[in-house]
Protein backbone atom coordinates (compact mmCIF):
# COMPACT_ATOMS: atom_id res chain seq x y z
CA UNK A 1 0.00 0.00 0.00
CA UNK A 2 1.27 3.22 -1.10
CA UNK A 3 2.06 6.01 1.84
CA UNK A 4 -0.54 9.03 1.96
CA UNK A 5 0.57 12.57 0.70
CA UNK A 6 -0.87 15.56 1.43
CA UNK A 7 -1.50 18.45 -0.90
CA UNK A 8 -4.14 21.26 -1.88
CA UNK A 9 -6.97 20.62 -4.14
CA UNK A 10 -6.34 23.15 -6.87
CA UNK A 11 -9.23 22.05 -9.32
CA UNK A 12 -12.86 20.54 -8.83
CA UNK A 13 -14.48 18.59 -11.67
CA UNK A 14 -17.96 17.09 -10.30
CA UNK A 15 -16.47 13.95 -8.52
CA UNK A 16 -12.73 14.63 -10.20
CA UNK A 17 -10.35 16.54 -8.47
CA UNK A 18 -6.63 17.61 -9.55
CA UNK A 19 -4.63 17.93 -6.38
CA UNK A 20 -1.07 19.63 -5.57
CA UNK A 21 1.34 17.98 -3.74
CA UNK A 22 4.34 20.41 -2.00
CA UNK A 23 6.82 19.42 -4.87
CA UNK A 24 4.76 21.00 -7.44
CA UNK A 25 3.29 17.43 -8.65
CA UNK A 26 -0.35 17.28 -9.89
CA UNK A 27 -2.50 14.07 -9.48
CA UNK A 28 -5.87 13.27 -10.68
CA UNK A 29 -8.01 11.91 -8.04
CA UNK A 30 -11.58 10.90 -7.24
CA UNK A 31 -12.99 10.42 -3.97
CA UNK A 32 -14.20 7.12 -2.75
CA UNK A 33 -17.87 6.32 -2.69
CA UNK A 34 -20.50 8.50 -4.46
CA UNK A 35 -20.32 11.79 -2.45
CA UNK A 36 -17.40 14.10 -3.57
CA UNK A 37 -17.35 16.05 -0.28
CA UNK A 38 -14.14 17.81 -1.49
CA UNK A 39 -13.79 21.44 -2.98
CA UNK A 40 -11.06 23.71 -4.71
CA UNK A 41 -9.08 24.93 -2.08
CA UNK A 42 -9.11 22.32 0.12
CA UNK A 43 -6.27 20.56 1.95
CA UNK A 44 -6.07 16.69 1.56
CA UNK A 45 -4.58 13.60 2.27
CA UNK A 46 -4.16 11.53 -0.91
CA UNK A 47 -3.12 7.85 -1.31
CA UNK A 48 -1.21 7.54 -5.06
CA UNK A 49 -2.55 4.95 -7.33
CA UNK A 50 -0.37 4.99 -10.51
CA UNK A 51 2.28 7.74 -10.83
CA UNK A 52 -0.23 10.59 -11.44
CA UNK A 53 -3.00 9.30 -10.03
CA UNK A 54 -4.77 8.83 -6.58
CA UNK A 55 -7.50 9.26 -4.03
CA UNK A 56 -8.59 11.38 -1.67
CA UNK A 57 -8.60 9.57 1.37
CA UNK A 58 -9.14 12.39 3.77
CA UNK A 59 -10.19 16.45 3.88
CA UNK A 60 -8.42 18.27 6.33
CA UNK A 61 -9.91 20.81 8.84
CA UNK A 62 -11.34 23.59 6.65
CA UNK A 63 -10.36 27.89 7.71
CA UNK A 64 -13.36 28.62 5.59
CA UNK A 65 -16.29 27.23 3.54
CA UNK A 66 -18.21 29.19 0.76
CA UNK A 67 -21.43 27.42 -0.67
CA UNK A 68 -24.95 27.90 -1.73
CA UNK A 69 -27.81 25.58 -1.21
CA UNK A 70 -31.49 25.22 -2.46
CA UNK A 71 -34.32 23.15 -0.77
CA UNK A 72 -32.54 20.18 -2.65
CA UNK A 73 -28.76 19.91 -2.86
CA UNK A 74 -25.98 21.84 -1.96
CA UNK A 75 -23.05 23.26 -3.56
CA UNK A 76 -19.44 24.12 -2.27
CA UNK A 77 -17.92 26.73 -4.27
CA UNK A 78 -14.19 27.16 -2.42
CA UNK A 79 -12.88 26.18 0.62
CA UNK A 80 -9.85 28.02 2.94
CA UNK A 81 -10.61 31.28 1.27
CA UNK A 82 -10.15 34.44 2.93
CA UNK A 83 -11.78 36.69 0.53
CA UNK A 84 -15.09 36.61 -2.00
CA UNK A 85 -14.35 39.24 -5.03
CA UNK A 86 -18.13 39.63 -6.47
CA UNK A 87 -17.52 40.51 -10.01
CA UNK A 88 -20.12 42.78 -11.70
CA UNK A 89 -20.09 44.73 -14.83
CA UNK A 90 -22.83 47.17 -16.06
CA UNK A 91 -23.22 45.15 -18.84
CA UNK A 92 -24.98 42.65 -19.30
CA UNK A 93 -27.15 43.77 -16.64
CA UNK A 94 -26.23 42.29 -12.82
CA UNK A 95 -28.90 41.10 -10.54
CA UNK A 96 -28.47 43.54 -6.81
CA UNK A 97 -30.42 40.19 -5.59
CA UNK A 98 -27.21 38.14 -6.50
CA UNK A 99 -24.82 40.70 -4.91
CA UNK A 100 -27.09 40.65 -1.49
CA UNK A 101 -26.65 36.94 -1.24
CA UNK A 102 -23.09 37.01 -1.96
CA UNK A 103 -22.55 39.19 0.70
CA UNK A 104 -25.01 37.44 2.96
CA UNK A 105 -23.06 33.67 2.37
CA UNK A 106 -19.65 35.65 2.43
CA UNK A 107 -20.91 37.44 6.36
CA UNK A 108 -22.58 34.07 7.08
CA UNK A 109 -18.96 32.12 6.67
CA UNK A 110 -17.00 35.03 8.22
CA UNK A 111 -14.91 35.61 4.98
CA UNK A 112 -14.56 38.91 3.74
CA UNK A 113 -15.99 40.67 0.54
CA UNK A 114 -14.78 42.60 -2.37
CA UNK A 115 -16.59 44.43 -5.20
CA UNK A 116 -15.19 44.47 -8.08
CA UNK A 117 -16.95 46.95 -11.33
CA UNK A 118 -15.33 45.39 -14.26
CA UNK A 119 -15.32 46.92 -17.95
CA UNK A 120 -15.12 50.40 -16.38
CA UNK A 121 -14.57 51.34 -20.49
CA UNK A 122 -18.40 51.68 -20.53
CA UNK A 123 -18.26 54.36 -19.12
CA UNK A 124 -21.83 55.50 -18.86
CA UNK A 125 -23.15 52.56 -18.55
CA UNK A 126 -20.58 51.97 -15.50
CA UNK A 127 -21.68 55.22 -14.17
CA UNK A 128 -25.47 54.23 -13.65
CA UNK A 129 -24.09 50.55 -12.60
CA UNK A 130 -22.53 52.57 -9.54
CA UNK A 131 -25.33 54.59 -8.73
CA UNK A 132 -26.72 51.21 -7.13
CA UNK A 133 -23.33 49.94 -5.83
CA UNK A 134 -22.43 53.17 -3.71
CA UNK A 135 -24.59 52.29 -0.94
CA UNK A 136 -22.75 49.12 -0.59
CA UNK A 137 -19.42 51.47 -0.06
CA UNK A 138 -21.50 53.54 2.45
CA UNK A 139 -21.68 50.14 4.17
CA UNK A 140 -18.14 49.62 4.38
CA UNK A 141 -17.48 47.11 1.79
CA UNK A 142 -14.98 47.99 -0.37
CA UNK A 143 -15.44 48.73 -4.44
CA UNK A 144 -13.28 49.28 -7.20
CA UNK A 145 -13.83 49.63 -10.65
CA UNK A 146 -11.81 48.26 -13.43
CA UNK A 147 -11.00 46.76 -17.08
CA UNK A 148 -9.39 43.70 -17.12
CA UNK A 149 -8.89 43.86 -20.84
CA UNK A 150 -6.40 47.27 -19.82
CA UNK A 151 -5.81 47.51 -16.54
CA UNK A 152 -5.56 45.42 -13.28
CA UNK A 153 -3.03 47.27 -11.27
CA UNK A 154 -6.13 48.75 -8.63
CA UNK A 155 -6.95 44.67 -8.16
CA UNK A 156 -3.39 43.36 -7.53
CA UNK A 157 -2.77 44.75 -3.84
CA UNK A 158 -5.71 43.69 -2.54
CA UNK A 159 -5.44 39.91 -4.12
CA UNK A 160 -1.78 39.76 -1.79
CA UNK A 161 -1.65 37.91 0.82
CA UNK A 162 -5.22 36.59 0.36
CA UNK A 163 -6.76 33.02 -0.78
CA UNK A 164 -9.60 34.77 -2.69
CA UNK A 165 -12.56 33.31 -4.57
CA UNK A 166 -13.81 35.51 -7.72
CA UNK A 167 -17.82 34.93 -8.21
CA UNK A 168 -20.76 36.23 -9.88
CA UNK A 169 -23.09 35.85 -12.83
CA UNK A 170 -21.78 34.64 -16.35
CA UNK A 171 -20.17 37.35 -18.42
CA UNK A 172 -19.11 40.01 -15.79
CA UNK A 173 -15.45 39.22 -16.82
CA UNK A 174 -13.96 36.54 -14.54
CA UNK A 175 -12.28 35.03 -16.68
CA UNK A 176 -10.76 38.03 -18.00
CA UNK A 177 -9.39 38.85 -14.31
CA UNK A 178 -7.80 35.55 -14.42
CA UNK A 179 -6.55 36.07 -17.93
CA UNK A 180 -4.75 39.61 -16.88
CA UNK A 181 -3.08 38.49 -13.98
CA UNK A 182 -2.16 35.10 -15.68
CA UNK A 183 -1.01 36.37 -19.39
CA UNK A 184 -0.11 32.83 -20.17
CA UNK A 185 -3.17 30.85 -19.51
CA UNK A 186 -5.30 32.40 -22.14
CA UNK A 187 -8.68 31.14 -20.58
CA UNK A 188 -11.66 31.35 -22.79
CA UNK A 189 -13.81 34.04 -22.83
CA UNK A 190 -17.43 34.94 -25.01
CA UNK A 191 -19.12 37.85 -26.18
CA UNK A 192 -22.46 38.46 -23.94
CA UNK A 193 -25.42 37.78 -25.84
CA UNK A 194 -27.11 41.33 -26.43
CA UNK A 195 -30.59 40.06 -27.13
CA UNK A 196 -30.62 38.30 -23.80
CA UNK A 197 -28.90 40.64 -21.89
CA UNK A 198 -26.75 37.68 -20.96
CA UNK A 199 -22.99 36.30 -20.83
CA UNK A 200 -22.18 32.53 -21.32
CA UNK A 201 -20.35 29.97 -19.54
CA UNK A 202 -17.24 29.61 -20.14
CA UNK A 203 -16.11 28.17 -16.40
CA UNK A 204 -17.44 25.35 -16.12
CA UNK A 205 -15.12 24.11 -12.91
CA UNK A 206 -13.40 26.03 -9.80
CA UNK A 207 -10.04 26.49 -10.70
CA UNK A 208 -7.31 27.57 -7.85
CA UNK A 209 -4.00 29.67 -9.51
CA UNK A 210 -0.74 30.70 -6.86
CA UNK A 211 -0.33 34.39 -7.49
CA UNK A 212 2.73 34.20 -5.22
CA UNK A 213 3.69 31.49 -2.17
CA UNK A 214 1.36 33.49 0.25
CA UNK A 215 -1.65 34.88 -2.39
CA UNK A 216 -4.13 32.68 -4.54
CA UNK A 217 -7.18 33.05 -6.57
CA UNK A 218 -9.73 30.96 -7.69
CA UNK A 219 -12.14 31.22 -10.76
CA UNK A 220 -15.74 29.60 -10.35
CA UNK A 221 -18.60 28.78 -12.62
CA UNK A 222 -20.62 31.66 -13.38
CA UNK A 223 -23.71 31.67 -11.09
CA UNK A 224 -27.28 32.74 -12.21
CA UNK A 225 -29.21 32.17 -8.52
CA UNK A 226 -27.13 31.65 -5.20
CA UNK A 227 -29.95 29.94 -2.50
CA UNK A 228 -29.05 30.29 0.96
CA UNK A 229 -31.74 27.71 2.25
CA UNK A 230 -29.29 26.05 5.01
CA UNK A 231 -29.40 29.91 6.45
CA UNK A 232 -31.63 30.48 9.35
CA UNK A 233 -33.80 34.03 9.08
CA UNK A 234 -31.75 34.81 12.51
CA UNK A 235 -28.14 33.88 10.91
CA UNK A 236 -29.34 35.78 7.57
CA UNK A 237 -30.30 39.48 9.50
CA UNK A 238 -27.19 38.64 11.44
CA UNK A 239 -25.37 38.63 7.96
CA UNK A 240 -26.93 42.43 7.02
CA UNK A 241 -24.38 44.22 8.95
CA UNK A 242 -25.86 47.47 8.92
CA UNK A 243 -28.91 45.63 11.40
CA UNK A 244 -25.76 44.37 14.14
CA UNK A 245 -26.38 47.23 15.87
CA UNK A 246 -30.26 46.86 16.56
CA UNK A 247 -30.57 42.95 16.67
CA UNK A 248 -31.37 41.79 20.31
CA UNK A 249 -32.83 45.57 21.37
CA UNK A 250 -36.52 45.04 19.13
CA UNK A 251 -39.40 44.24 21.86
CA UNK A 252 -39.89 40.88 20.97
CA UNK A 253 -37.31 38.20 20.52
CA UNK A 254 -38.60 36.65 17.69
CA UNK A 255 -39.43 40.10 15.49
CA UNK A 256 -39.36 39.88 11.92
CA UNK A 257 -38.85 43.31 11.10
CA UNK A 258 -41.61 43.73 9.53
CA UNK A 259 -44.40 45.62 11.29
CA UNK A 260 -44.12 44.33 14.80
CA UNK A 261 -44.47 47.00 17.48
CA UNK A 262 -41.10 48.25 19.50
CA UNK A 263 -38.93 46.98 16.57
CA UNK A 264 -35.26 48.62 16.61
CA UNK A 265 -34.38 47.70 13.14
CA UNK A 266 -37.82 49.36 12.00
CA UNK A 267 -36.89 52.31 13.68
CA UNK A 268 -33.81 52.34 11.95
CA UNK A 269 -34.85 52.45 8.84
CA UNK A 270 -37.55 55.33 9.75
CA UNK A 271 -34.51 57.41 11.42
CA UNK A 272 -32.31 56.63 7.81
CA UNK A 273 -29.80 54.45 9.33
CA UNK A 274 -30.82 51.55 7.14
CA UNK A 275 -32.05 51.93 3.83
CA UNK A 276 -35.64 50.64 3.22
CA UNK A 277 -34.44 48.69 0.19
CA UNK A 278 -31.95 46.95 2.43
CA UNK A 279 -34.72 45.51 4.31
CA UNK A 280 -36.52 44.84 1.49
CA UNK A 281 -33.44 42.48 0.51
CA UNK A 282 -33.54 41.00 3.85
CA UNK A 283 -37.71 40.18 3.65
CA UNK A 284 -37.19 38.61 0.04
CA UNK A 285 -34.13 36.34 1.54
CA UNK A 286 -36.12 34.92 4.59
CA UNK A 287 -39.31 34.20 2.64
CA UNK A 288 -37.10 32.35 -0.39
Amino acid sequence: MSASLEGQVIAAYGRQFTVELPDGRQIACVTRGKKSGAACGDRARIAITSPDQGVIEAIQPRQSLLYRSDAFREKIIAANVTQVIIVLAAVPSFYEDLVNRCLVAAEAARIKALIVLNKADLVAETARAMETLLPYRDLGYPLLTLCAHRDIASLRPRLAGETSVLVGQSGMGKSSIINALFPAIHLETREISKTLDSGKHTTTFARLYHLDPDSHIIDSPGLQEFGLHHLKPDEIDHAFIEFRPYLGQCKFNDCHHRSEPGCAVLAAVEAGRIQRRRLAAFHKLVRA
